[in-house]
């Protein structure tokens, strides 16, 4: 027996120092990629290019995910390259994110999953804030709600589309995971439970079935409730596991909403449309003339160009009374023939309209 556990180790310790070679050509090749991308960046900014370019990052992935054979998922293929990509990109220029603040909101999060770990991030007290701080060029890039797969669409984002000059760059979408977490981790020492007002409403059937007495309080986001409960262990708070890593706090019940499909879609604005990437969704807003059956006759333009309508969402104007203005997402790019023609028709039928960007659709687990 020990003869064979003796073998065992010797085979261990040679493994190892087979992957401690392998590590060290890693580090070698990543040195190199570097250099390359440094010298990629001196020529981006003799010829003025634009420095960030999303399409490039999502070539590479569908290229090495194409490649991969298969013993990482291609999701753990992305993320770790995700990060290559985000350090190499800080060499050529540090990206400044802005986002609905504070640290360890789910719009911290789905930045991090969108830019990776080597952004420079900026939290923003307001929705406002963030497009402020995009449009005065304090920020290269902001990231915002747009809406929930349980509580609906955050009105006050698109309101400030309106006005703003800013383009939607990207989106993404993330798995929204509740937990209630305290500084002990028990149930019982919990008095009140705090948490943002979409954060309860998420978990309501879950509140109501297994802590129906204990008052519920509202904050102004899940970051401000982790702060709250890691001052007062009588305090309960709902928010990510981020923010239990952050806060010091422990999980007393995990992935307690109510929709286990709870998804929040945020959008990434900035200054530019991004190029055509072959998986794009243009948005678009518009308000049309008062006659019957104008709105199905502009939905008939996508149709006959056949253009995919992904969502349709009115907001009152607010400068006339049962005056609105029409949200509308739809699968291709500005670029693409059909809807360069539907947009022509479009501009015809309506009063107002205007481009909210192109760009490069989420990315979808595997």
């Amino acid at each position: 027996m020990m003869g064979v556990i003796r073998k065992s180790m010797d085979e261990i310790i040679n493994l190892r120092k087979e992957i401690d070679k392998i590590d060290n050509e890693i580090l070698t090749l990543l040195t190199k990629r570097a250099e390359m991308v440094i010298r990629v960046g001196e020529l981006k900014r003799k010829a003025n290019w634009d420095w960030y370019a999303p399409e490039r990052e999502r070539e590479i992935y569908e290229r090495l995910e194409k490649l991969n054979p298969g013993v990482f998922p291609n999701e753990a293929i992305r993320n770790i390259f995700k990060e290559i990509l985000s350090a190499s990109l800080a060499l050529e220029k540090p990206v400044r994110v802005t986002y609905l603040g504070p640290k360890a909101t789910f719009t911290h999060q789905a930045c991090m999953e969108y830019f990776g770990f080597s952004a420079q991030y900026i939290p923003a007290e307001s929705i406002k804030q963030v497009f402020r701080l995009v449009e005065v060029k304090e920020a290269d890039f902001g990231v915002v709600p747009i809406e929930n797969s349980t509580e609906g669409v955050v009105t006050h984002t698109l309101d400030l589309f309106i006005e703003s000059p800013l383009k939607i760059c990207g989106e993404i979408r993330l798995e929204i995971s509740q937990n209630l977490l305290s500084k002990t981790g028990e149930l019982d020492k919990i008095r009140r439970i705090c948490s943002h007002p979409q954060a309860l409403a998420q978990c309501r059937d879950w509140l109501e079935r297994n802590v129906p007495a204990i008052p519920l309080i509202e904050v102004e986001s899940t970051s401000k409730a982790a702060e709250i409960a890691s001052e007062d262990p009588s305090c309960g708070a709902i928010a990510s596991k981020l923010a239990a890593e952050l806060y010091n706090l422990r999980i007393i019940r995990g992935n307690i909403q109510d929709n286990p499909n709870n998804l929040t879609r945020f959008l990434v604005i900035g200054n530019k449309i991004r190029e055509k990437t072959g998986s794009d969704k243009t948005s678009i807003i518009f308000s049309v003339k008062d006659r019957v059956g104008i709105l199905f006759e502009i939905l008939g333009i996508f149709a006959k160009n056949n253009i995919n309508l992904t969502k349709i969402e009115s907001r009152p104007s607010r400068h006339k009374a049962w005056d609105y203005y029409f949200f509308l997402d739809f699968e291709g790019h500005l670029e693409d023939e059909n809807i360069k023609h539907a947009l022509q028709k479009l501009e015809k039928e309506t009063i107002f309209l205007k481009i909210l960007g192109s760009y490069p659709k989420a990315a979808t687990k595997t």
